[in-house]
């Protein structure tokens, strides 16, 4: 690696930046997953032979890694950058994600709507709980329960993803949803022939899941479906030999409970930033 500032990677030099995500991939599942996928563009701020910071960009989002804080410029190409691509939102811990919005704001970039989250780990499976409905059961969702999926899809995504001021879009909604029929995994928990709850990953990196889309019908809640449901789940991703990787809002106090109930553990400040 050049002992320069920010440059740009070749692809012949992502060796180094996998080693460098996997020394820290419990706190960065989503840049892991999006490095993996290969359609990314990727940066690096070097001091002498260490990477300092890293920055990828996908699909119009940011995803910072800066090591030494205040210490890490930002690129120069960074105006450049900024004029030629939209971006959508910025992901990361809430220190990194902080300082690439200060210098967004520099360079005219005003966020929309900031949502802060506790980033939570589990390496042990967790164990299984007692209690909910009788008739619960749980399974893989097919094709054939698409309809009720995007019910309970768009319901989450208002309650739980559109930020202040957006608006929920139905096509980006089904779009998504085919996405995580075909690419993750997901578990449906049912009552009779009535589906009441839906979980699934919604990123892979090199030795863990992250899990989202957590959502139990309105009607449904309070039962211990939630925890239920989640703990199947959780059981059967690691099983694999796989940790968990979530983020949940922090104000969103039942969530919060359940993942504690089922031991994860708080690793840190998570923020995404919209613009």
């Amino acid at each position: 690696m050049s002992k320069t500032a920010w440059r740009k990677i070749p692809q012949s030099q992502y060796p180094l930046i996998e080693n460098f995500l996997r020394k820290r991939e419990p706190l960065c599942v989503g840049a892991c997953s999006r490095f993996i996928s290969g359609k990314s563009h990727v940066w690096t701020y070097n001091t002498g032979d260490e990477i300092s910071a890293f920055l990828l960009y996908c699909r119009q989002s940011l995803f910072p890694i800066f090591l030494n804080g205040d210490e890490i410029p930002l690129p120069g190409f960074f105006s450049r950058f900024l004029r030629k691509i939209h971006i959508h939102s910025v992901s990361g811990l809430a220190n990194d994600t902080d300082l690439l919005e200060s210098g967004m704001k520099k360079r005219g970039y005003n966020p929309a709507d900031c949502i802060d989250y506790d980033l939570m780990t589990l390496d042990r499976a967790p164990d299984s709980f007692p209690g909910g409905p009788v008739d619960l059961t749980f399974r893989k969702p097919t094709e054939a329960d698409r309809n009720d999926l995007f019910l309970l899809q768009s319901a989450y995504e208002r309650e739980e993803v559109v930020p202040q001021g957006g608006y929920f879009d139905p096509d980006n909604c089904n779009k998504l949803l085919t996405r995580l029929l075909a690419c993750e995994q997901m578990l449906v928990a049912c009552m009779g022939d009535l589906i009441v709850g839906k979980i699934n990953t919604n990123a892979t990196s090199y030795t863990r899941y992250q899990i989202g889309g957590v959502y139990v019908r309105p009607e449904f809640r309070g039962l211990g479906i939630a925890v239920k449901m989640s703990a199947f789940f959780l059981k059967q991703l690691m099983a694999e030999g796989r940790g968990i990787t979530l983020f949940v809002k922090k104000r969103n106090a039942a969530a919060r409970s359940v993942y504690k109930k089922l031991g994860f553990t708080s690793r840190g400040d998570y923020r995404i930033i919209y613009y």
